[in-house]
């Protein structure tokens, strides 16, 4: 008999959930971590960055409360330790609710890195000092490091930062997002390579506190998997926050020095700051697994799944970052349970890759699901668009907000809501109503029906849908 139902490794957001599903539906689960419980989301992306985030939306607001009648005895300014040391402790308690909800449901964790021997057999040898060392205490194994035996294998190793050829991370001047995290100190410059959601968010994060930051784009466009005229929009916005953008510049060179790093672009301009971050995207984490031994199939450096996880080996699954774009927490636990719902015998509905929102939580916000209008034409499908701005709407006024887009695709034929794309304040909290809609295929008709609360400006995603077909009230 097999040691374990199912052996989750890695406890990132896919992971755990996977573990604690697995649980829920009765069967024995184990989950093997190598660093610590909540993975890169928990400990250095998703969640500390949003403690940042936070703190940045808060110099902004006091740069302006005269606006708001409100008057301070002195001009705010940003200390960076404490700064880091609040993002620190919002993400150890994010890893401590994950060991907390792993004990509750009787989830063994075996700490250590593991490789696949066939057979469902697993090999967890003891973790070396991780790379980046996590702040809260690592979690104690219910069981040692050694061989362990499941009917079922799930990877849920996540992803890494990419390393671009000539921008090798140094911890010093050129830094990943782990260095950007805990600033021992703010820089006076900045240079962002990549306009990418990690990118512009950190940019945003740098300007707020003070920095002068500039943003390198290889494409002709930041954020260029959001909607054309979303882009745009936001390199508005966010120049008008101080952050200068280059598009379409490739990088030739990059060359650290003692007190600066500087940046040669094809052209011949040359930027030069304190430091760098090089926020190009992620890889996903496939090495030293046994994949290929294991019969797991690789595709341009992402395991090739099925709708439910299968991969190519019989009784060996996957989820989250190592099966490719997109890669987000949400879709990661999504995909978790469709996994073990399949396992115990459930019949969940596949992931449809088209329905999951991506979020950017720079200041303005960004928000987006589905087709793109070009994605839409280009498919050659007969569109109907609609737009409405913020200083259309009450709220966004009344909030000094009023600087946002809500853009909507219906299909002309059908009237099927194809896509939504918004920038502005909360639109990060708004796109789970289009992502709701979607999901229960409503057409514009039926978005017509739902009465909006007002004020609030959710109202702009109906004003958007009314306005695709000529019908918006207030613009």
């Amino acid at each position: 008999m097999a040691d374990y139902d199912v052996i989750i490794i890695g406890g990132g957001p896919g992971g755990y959930t996977a573990a604690i599903r697995a649980a829920q539906l009765g069967l024995r689960a184990a989950l093997v971590e190598r660093e610590h419980l909540g993975g890169i989301c928990s400990n250095w992306g998703c969640i500390p960055t949003k403690a940042l985030l936070r703190s940045a939306e808060m110099m902004t607001h006091a740069a302006h409360f005269e606006t708001y009648g409100i008057t301070l005895a002195g001009a705010a300014m940003p200390d960076i330790a404490k700064v880091v040391a609040r993002s620190r402790s919002v993400a150890n308690r994010m890893a401590g609710g994950v060991a907390m909800l792993l004990r509750k449901n009787k989830v063994d964790v075996i700490w250590g890195e593991a490789r696949l021997l066939g057979g469902g057999t697993v090999e967890v040898i003891e973790a070396a000092k991780p790379v980046q060392e996590p702040q809260a205490p690592r979690p104690k194994s219910v069981k040692p490091a050694g061989r362990y035996s499941a009917e079922h294998i799930i990877l849920a190793t996540g992803a890494r930062p990419r390393v671009l050829p000539g921008i090798e991370p140094d911890g010093d001047r050129i830094w990943t997002y782990f260095e950007a995290l805990k600033p021992v100190s703010l820089p006076k410059s900045l240079i962002v390579i990549g306009s990418g959601a990690i990118g512009v968010e950190f940019a945003s994060f740098y300007a707020a506190m003070g920095t002068k930051v500039t943003v390198v784009e290889l494409l002709d466009r930041i954020l260029p998997a959001e909607d054309t005229e979303i882009s745009a929009f936001m390199e508005k916005a966010l120049g008008k926050r101080g952050i200068s953008f280059r598009t379409g510049a490739r990088v030739e060179a990059v060359k650290p020095g003692n007190t600066s790093v500087s940046v040669a672009l094809a052209g011949g301009e040359t930027l030069q700051a304190e430091r760098l971050i090089s926020a190009a995207g992620v890889v996903a984490n496939t090495e030293g697994l046994g994949l290929e031994a294991a019969g797991v199939t690789l595709e341009s450096g992402v395991i090739r799944v099925d709708g439910a996880g299968r991969t190519a080996a019989a009784g060996i699954w996957a989820i989250g970052d190592i099966t490719g774009a997109p890669m987000l927490a949400h879709k990661a636990e999504h995909e978790a349970v469709i996994c073990v719902e399949t396992i115990a015998g459930h019949r969940p509905h596949a992931l449809n890759r088209n329905r999951i929102p991506g979020c950017t939580y720079c200041d303005p916000q960004v928000a987006s699901i589905g087709l793109t209008e070009a994605a839409a034409r280009q498919n050659g499908l007969a569109v109907r668009v609609g737009s409405f701005p913020f200083v259309g709407n009450g709220k966004a006024i009344a909030m000094g907000e009023d600087q946002g887009l809500a853009k909507v695709i219906f299909d002309a034929d059908t009237g099927e809501l194809l896509g939504a794309h918004l920038a502005g304040a909360e639109v990060t909290e708004m796109i789970q109503g289009f992502a709701t809609a979607m999901a229960l295929e409503t057409t514009e008709a039926e978005l017509f029906d739902v009465v909006f609360p007002h004020p609030t400006i959710s109202e702009v995603m109906k004003q958007a849908a009314l306005a695709a077909f000529g019908r918006a009230i207030n613009i």
